[in-house]
Protein backbone atom coordinates (compact mmCIF):
# COMPACT_ATOMS: atom_id res chain seq x y z
CA UNK A 1 0.00 0.00 0.00
CA UNK A 2 1.65 3.67 -0.71
CA UNK A 3 2.06 6.35 1.90
CA UNK A 4 -0.69 8.95 2.54
CA UNK A 5 1.07 11.75 3.15
CA UNK A 6 0.71 14.94 0.09
CA UNK A 7 2.97 17.99 0.39
CA UNK A 8 2.05 21.23 -1.23
CA UNK A 9 5.51 22.25 -3.06
CA UNK A 10 7.02 25.80 -1.90
CA UNK A 11 6.46 28.21 -4.22
CA UNK A 12 10.63 28.58 -3.80
CA UNK A 13 10.62 25.30 -5.08
CA UNK A 14 8.28 25.40 -7.28
CA UNK A 15 10.02 27.66 -10.08
CA UNK A 16 13.19 25.95 -9.63
CA UNK A 17 11.62 22.56 -10.14
CA UNK A 18 9.80 23.98 -13.72
CA UNK A 19 13.35 25.40 -14.31
CA UNK A 20 14.90 21.85 -13.89
CA UNK A 21 11.90 19.90 -15.24
CA UNK A 22 12.16 18.04 -18.49
CA UNK A 23 8.67 18.98 -19.81
CA UNK A 24 8.33 22.58 -17.46
CA UNK A 25 5.27 21.62 -15.72
CA UNK A 26 5.03 20.14 -12.15
CA UNK A 27 2.28 20.03 -9.91
CA UNK A 28 1.85 21.78 -6.91
CA UNK A 29 1.65 18.88 -4.55
CA UNK A 30 2.22 15.72 -4.92
CA UNK A 31 1.41 12.51 -3.11
CA UNK A 32 4.45 9.97 -1.32
CA UNK A 33 5.24 7.56 -3.83
CA UNK A 34 6.96 4.90 -1.38
CA UNK A 35 5.41 2.61 0.57
CA UNK A 36 3.39 2.94 3.55
CA UNK A 37 5.37 4.42 6.53
CA UNK A 38 4.90 6.93 9.08
CA UNK A 39 8.39 8.29 10.36
CA UNK A 40 11.24 9.46 7.94
CA UNK A 41 11.55 10.90 4.46
CA UNK A 42 9.08 11.15 1.81
CA UNK A 43 9.44 11.87 -1.91
CA UNK A 44 6.62 13.04 -4.24
CA UNK A 45 7.46 12.54 -8.33
CA UNK A 46 7.94 16.04 -10.03
CA UNK A 47 9.06 14.93 -13.42
CA UNK A 48 10.94 12.69 -15.30
CA UNK A 49 14.39 13.91 -16.48
CA UNK A 50 17.08 13.18 -19.15
CA UNK A 51 19.48 10.10 -18.95
CA UNK A 52 16.70 7.85 -16.46
CA UNK A 53 16.64 10.26 -14.26
CA UNK A 54 13.66 11.76 -12.10
CA UNK A 55 12.66 14.83 -10.03
CA UNK A 56 11.35 14.36 -7.12
CA UNK A 57 10.33 17.09 -4.02
CA UNK A 58 11.53 15.02 -0.94
CA UNK A 59 10.47 16.08 2.66
CA UNK A 60 10.40 15.43 6.37
CA UNK A 61 8.50 17.01 8.43
CA UNK A 62 8.17 20.86 7.32
CA UNK A 63 11.67 21.08 5.19
CA UNK A 64 11.76 20.03 1.65
CA UNK A 65 14.41 19.94 -1.20
CA UNK A 66 14.64 18.76 -4.20
CA UNK A 67 16.18 15.69 -5.88
CA UNK A 68 17.49 14.39 -9.01
CA UNK A 69 17.75 10.43 -8.14
CA UNK A 70 18.57 7.79 -10.84
CA UNK A 71 15.51 5.63 -11.89
CA UNK A 72 15.45 2.36 -10.30
CA UNK A 73 16.30 -0.45 -12.46
CA UNK A 74 14.57 -3.37 -11.16
CA UNK A 75 11.82 -4.87 -13.18
CA UNK A 76 8.99 -7.55 -12.04
CA UNK A 77 9.51 -11.25 -12.36
CA UNK A 78 7.55 -13.28 -14.82
CA UNK A 79 6.05 -12.40 -18.21
CA UNK A 80 5.04 -8.90 -17.58
CA UNK A 81 8.46 -7.59 -16.63
CA UNK A 82 6.78 -4.78 -14.78
CA UNK A 83 9.49 -1.78 -13.57
CA UNK A 84 9.57 -0.06 -10.29
CA UNK A 85 8.52 3.69 -10.53
CA UNK A 86 10.72 4.46 -8.28
CA UNK A 87 14.59 5.52 -7.31
CA UNK A 88 17.63 3.86 -7.15
CA UNK A 89 17.79 2.54 -3.79
CA UNK A 90 14.52 3.53 -2.30
CA UNK A 91 13.50 2.23 1.31
CA UNK A 92 10.58 -0.58 1.18
CA UNK A 93 9.64 -2.12 -1.37
CA UNK A 94 9.11 -1.98 -5.25
CA UNK A 95 6.16 -0.30 -6.70
CA UNK A 96 4.84 -3.65 -8.37
CA UNK A 97 4.59 -5.02 -4.89
CA UNK A 98 2.09 -2.71 -3.72
CA UNK A 99 -0.15 -3.51 -6.60
CA UNK A 100 0.26 -7.97 -6.20
CA UNK A 101 -0.60 -6.91 -2.11
CA UNK A 102 -3.46 -5.11 -3.41
CA UNK A 103 -4.40 -7.75 -5.81
CA UNK A 104 -3.72 -10.66 -2.91
CA UNK A 105 -6.34 -8.47 -0.80
CA UNK A 106 -8.70 -8.10 -3.32
CA UNK A 107 -9.02 -11.82 -3.69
Amino acid sequence: MRCTHWRRLPLGLAQEARDLSTSGYVDSAVQCQLSAHSTGEHHGLLDDLEFSHALWLRWCGTAATLAALPDCPAVSPGPDREACCLFLDHPKQHTWADTEEKASEIS
